[in-house]
């Protein structure tokens, strides 16, 4: 029967948790990487894919040898396979040396592609082939390159939906697939979050050189109440930044929930209503401010092109954002299009003019927004303002402007 040295799967990469789930995957990282058998890493977007892979690695034969990780989604499309193989001097504009690609430069180690469900339909033929016989071809050459490559791959997409749609290779998800390594999210293990903030805190400050005197029990309880959409990565930046923000003192429930709190208006700063409506009545919501938010910009490119004629829009120092310009810029705006714009008046910014939408006009649109959001803030202005974009003094003007 296998061994398996869970304390050194944890420690070799700080997977600190000790809940069951957690167990669950370094248990499984101990019996896997000790073969070379091709992994899929699945998970949401921030709960420790990459951890997994190099826990991998580091409890692997190949941890002597090189790990190169890869972000698919970060690199264009055009030189992905490039990138991924490498190229000969001379194949297109711009290859002016031969290249060695990611799948070279990880001989006789690992390369870890996260977001592999990114990869264009071309490029994933060209993977499984360096799955299934370790060959492929630099861009521009005829001569087949052998490597002898491990490949740990990461998703926070359903692979299985992708291949139904189309987008993803059935062959390529089932070879991949043979080994599949599910990372939890934070919020399905909340027993390990004391854990992982004593480790950011202790790691951060070691780092930077900044006392630390923990986090209260009062601290980590409201900590959990949070559901943590970003999953560890969050809450590795959080740690940080209430550590930084409160050097020297023990974080408690105050600043916990200060701090939370302003990571959920900055979340849902521009969501029309809370969820708990009915769809119609949101999706009606989220059509009024889309329209407002088109209005806005209409008027902002009216007033570029009355600048750019020598006018000088009147523009409230205070209303970066504007809903619309005062009347009097509406007044310069429509006597300059009326002179000035004739050659472009079929295709014409006055097609979107303060008129109508539907039934209502663009006046009747604006004021039913602020007055859903002055009810759904309590006629708070700051955060009515804050939603919609404005400062405060403007919508103050457009309050008395439709006596609301």
């Amino acid at each position: 029967m296998l061994m398996i040295d869970l304390e050194k799967i944890r420690k070799s990469v700080g997977m600190v948790g000790e809940s069951d789930q957690i167990i669950e995957v370094l248990t499984l990282i101990g019996q896997i990487s000790k073969t070379d058998i091709s992994v899929l890493v699945t998970g949401k977007s921030g709960s420790g894919k990459e951890m997994v892979a190099k826990a991998i690695h580091k409890n692997s034969k190949r941890k002597f040898e090189s790990l190169i990780v890869v972000n698919c989604a970060a690199i264009p499309s055009g030189i992905l396979e490039s990138e991924l193989f490498g190229h000969k001097k001379g194949s297109f504009t711009g290859a002016n040396d031969n290249k060695i690609g990611y799948f070279e430069s990880a001989h006789k180690g690992t390369i870890f592609l996260d977001e592999i469900g990114e990869l264009p339909k071309e490029t994933q033929s060209k993977l499984l082939r360096v799955i299934e016989s370790g060959e492929f071809m630099r861009v521009g050459e005829s001569k087949t390159q052998k490597v002898d490559v491990r490949i740990i791959a990461a998703t926070n997409r359903n692979l299985l939906k992708e291949v139904q749609k189309n987008n993803f290779r059935q062959d390529l998800y089932f070879r991949l697939k043979t080994i599949n390594v599910n990372v939890p999210s934070l919020i399905d293990h909340l027993g390990d979050l004391h854990l992982y903030i004593e480790r950011f805190g202790l790691e951060f400050t070691n780092k930077n050189d900044i006392p630390f005197k923990g986090f209260s029990s009062e601290a980590i309880a409201e900590m959990k109440k949070y559901n943590w959409p970003g999953n560890i990565r969050e809450l590795k930046n959080v740690v940080e930044s209430l550590i930084v923000m409160n050097s020297g003192e023990r974080i408690t429930d105050k600043m916990v929930v200060k701090h939370l709190n302003l990571e959920l208006e900055s979340q849902n700063v521009n969501l029309p209503m809370s969820l708990d409506g009915d769809t119609d009545k949101l999706e009606r919501e989220l059509i009024l401010k889309q329209l407002l938010y088109l209005r806005q910009d209409v008027n902002e490119l009216k007033q570029i092109l009355s600048t750019s004629r020598g006018e000088m829009p009147d523009i409230s120092p205070a209303n970066p954002a504007l809903f619309l310009p005062s009347p009097n810029t509406q007044e310069k705006i429509q006597n300059n299009k009326e002179n000035h714009l004739t050659n472009v008046k079929d295709a014409s910014l006055s097609g979107l003019k303060e008129e109508a939408v539907g039934e209502m006009t663009m006046d009747e649109l604006e004021k039913e927004v602020i007055e859903k959001y002055l009810k759904k803030f309590k006629n708070n202005r700051r955060k009515t303002a804050q939603a919609l974009n404005i400062s405060e003094r403007t919508l103050y003007r457009k309050i008395k402007e439709y006596s609301v």
